[in-house]
């Protein structure tokens, strides 16, 4: 008679570094009741992975509703997948990295369960064969990956039905398919189609090799994206699933353990660089990403979408490190700490660094899609914060020279780091010379953290609140429908062409009547030295300029020579952002906070007040300015819409220079006095 076993698992996941009132909502509206629900049905056998940061997480706080999950698993009920334990994506971190992730989340597992995991899940699908070996050796027996990886190399949907095997380097890894088709009609589609759908897919099966329709896709769908909670609790959707199922007479509730130990494998495959196909449109530059879009629309018209999709493929993750110099810079970082780590003499290497480590690799704030989370200040702070703290503690072990430089982002520009016990400061000596790194160690903050204003593929949906209509019974995907959180303006959406750093400036010759453009080079003693130049020969323009670090102080000397306007633009990252914590203070008063827009004239010191984070960042300066302070913000995608979002705060300090001038200004950090 024919069947087909039903391979189903959630991933559930939070970003490092979430608001703990995100969290306890995503509790409320999706894992509570997902673990309530399945919970009443023992004969429904179901996947789960959780990253470890939030399985922590809900145990500590939610230890009565995790008693259910502890219960399922004693009855067997739920299959751990292990996974990086901290979510990241195991291709851009190294070997020795992949390993201690795994091994971290599989211990974490057997310790809670008394069950070591034998199928992994892939950050974002992420595939690359490089991370097979590390999989193979730390026990990893099979990992899920799209249909769409295995279409990409020329596979036959049809013969989609269950394991294949790949190898790399002498290991083997077993690769189950996760149904694209599933992931679109659960929870979306109404329960009994849904049901159908999978009893259609049933088979005879041959000798060891049953039929599968596997599903692995976000927990989060089931709850917390729009619409969901009310569709799948309120409405039952995924109470009518479950009895569907567990009533069919052709589908089989499986593990995948079970199914990978009772089935032979479909034979070998060889799958390229890929993720899921949504993927591939993000990590794309917005030209590219509007051509992408482009070949995909036509070929939906032409009713070809469905044949030709792994052939009009988009970008790769990594392509993410190239689109944004943020994310690109702090991944650098990050290996650099990597291999600071791993070169420690045995025994300094202890667990805490360990894990500092692991946050800082972390995927959520590298990237960028409908889900991920680069344009997210918080999720950038946190593994800013892990990075900060490890290299404190490593500087302890090992105290590194105050000026070091090398070309760290592989950009083609030697970076120049000044580093003392309280701050960190690393110029790129470009066109700018700014600052595009400003660590203080005693609050684990990167005061450079901040993310320029880009031109997304998405954009022109904002604009002309553009999107695809849900057809048919059921509710819409995040995928389809556009929403706004805040309005959008047509300024919000222009690109910045410079880069968003802490000492960025602008001279102005009144003769000339035109902006310099800048050089750079670095003098002797690691001072920065950037030269402008507004005419030819005698006439010309210069403005020098210099760095100096000074305990909890960066000091930034100008020397200009002629008649004109020099401006400095400094973008800090401060944790609150515009909300109620963040103010300003003049002269022993305060205007306002971070969210509203200010210009002051003859200004030598403003005071920035975090009391979120406990700061006071002061920018002081010998000649008075005319500064103004605004809020630099945003504008990018969720599930949940369209939203604007305060990235820093942006000072200008501007003074007229009417002949051979030095003008000094300096930022400083400390800890912000008691009420």
């Amino acid at each position: 008679m024919p069947s087909t076993n039903l391979l189903f698992g959630v991933h559930a996941h939070q970003p490092v570094g979430n608001f703990p009132e995100v969290m306890e909502d995503a509790h409320q509206r999706c894992y509570k009741p997902f673990l309530e629900t399945v919970h009443r049905y023992p004969d429904f056998r179901f996947a789960l992975h959780s990253s470890g940061w939030l399985l922590e997480w809900l145990f500590q706080n939610h230890p009565d509703d995790m008693k259910l999950l502890v219960e399922m698993a004693a009855r067997g009920q739920v299959e751990f997948f292990g996974a990086g334990d901290m979510e990241p994506v195991l291709a851009v971190i190294p070997y020795r990295d992949r390993m201690s992730q795994l091994a971290a989340m599989s211990d974490r597992i057997e310790q809670i369960f008394a069950s070591r995991p034998q199928g992994a899940w892939l950050t974002e699908r992420v595939w690359e064969a490089t991370v097979v070996p590390a999989l193979a050796d730390s026990g990893i027996r099979y990992v899920m990956v799209d249909d769409y990886h295995f279409l990409c190399a020329g596979a036959e949907r049809e013969r989609l039905d269950g394991y294949f095997t790949t190898e790399e380097d002498g290991r083997r890894l077993d690769l189950f398919p996760i149904s694209e088709a599933l992931r679109y009609r659960l929870p979306f589609s109404p329960a009994a189609e849904a049901v159908a759908y999978i009893e259609a897919q049933a088979t005879e099966a041959a000798a060891g090799r049953q039929a599968a329709a596997i599903y692995f896709d976000d927990i989060e769908k089931f709850g917390i994206w729009p619409e969901t909670y009310h569709w799948v609790y309120e409405k039952g959707w995924l109470k009518d699933f479950i009895e569907g199922v567990l009533a069919s007479g052709v589908i089989r509730s499986a593990h995948f353990q079970d199914y990978h130990r009772e089935n032979v494998t479909r034979g070998v495959v060889y799958l390229p660089t890929v993720s899921y196909s949504e993927m591939g449109e993000w990590t794309l530059p917005a030209p590219a990403a509007r051509r992408y879009a482009e070949l995909v629309h036509a070929a939906r018209n032409e009713g070809v979408l469905e044949r030709d999709r792994p052939f009009i493929r988009g970008g790769i993750w990594k392509n993410f490190l190239t689109r944004y110099p943020e994310a690109n810079w702090a991944h650098k970082r990050m290996l650099g700490l990597s291999a600071r780590l791993a070169a420690l003499p045995a025994g300094q290497a202890n667990q805490e660094l360990i894990e500092l480590l692991h946050e800082a690799q972390a995927n959520d704030a590298y990237w960028h899609g409908l889900f991920g989370g680069i344009y997210l200040p918080h999720l950038r702070r946190a593994i800013w914060r892990a990075m900060i703290e490890l290299e404190r503690r490593l500087d302890a072990l090992q105290k590194r020279p105050p000026l070091t430089s090398g070309d760290l982002d592989l950009d083609g520009i030697e970076e120049i780091l000044l580093t003392g016990a309280a701050l960190q400061a690393v110029i790129r000596p470009d066109r700018d010379a700014s600052l595009i790194e400003l660590s203080s160690y005693p609050h684990a903050q990167n005061f450079a953290d901040t993310l320029r204003r880009y031109e997304e593929h998405y954009h022109h949906k904002a604009a002309s609140g553009q999107g695809r209509e849900h057809e048919g019974e059921g509710i819409a995907s995040a995928h389809d429908v556009v929403r706004f959180k805040h309005e959008i303006k047509p300024e919000d959406l222009t690109p910045d062409t410079r880069g968003r750093g802490l000492f960025a400036e602008t001279w102005t010759d009144f003769e000339a009547k035109r902006p310099v453009e800048y050089a750079s080079t670095v003098a002797q003693g690691g001072a920065v030295l950037c030269l402008g130049q507004a005419g030819e020969g005698a006439e010309a323009v210069r403005v020098a300029k210099i760095y100096g670090l000074r305990d909890n102080r960066v000091d930034v000397g100008f020397k200009l020579v002629g008649k004109g306007r020099l401006s400095t633009r400094l973008n800090l990252a401060i944790p609150c952002c515009d909300g109620p914590a963040g103010r300003y203070v003049v002269d022993g008063e305060i205007p306002g906070g971070f969210g509203q827009t200010f210009t002051w004239k003859g200004l030598r010191a403003l005071t920035l007040e975090d009391h979120y984070l406990g700061a006071a960042i002061r920018v002081e300066t010998n000649r008075p300015a005319r500064v103004r302070a605004r809020p630099h913000y945003t504008v990018s995608q969720s599930e949940a819409g369209f939203e604007k979002i305060m990235q820093a705060v942006e000072l200008t300090l501007t003074w007229e220079v009417e002949d051979a001038t030095e003008i000094h200004a300096s930022l400083s950090i400390d800890a912000l006095a008691p009420a």
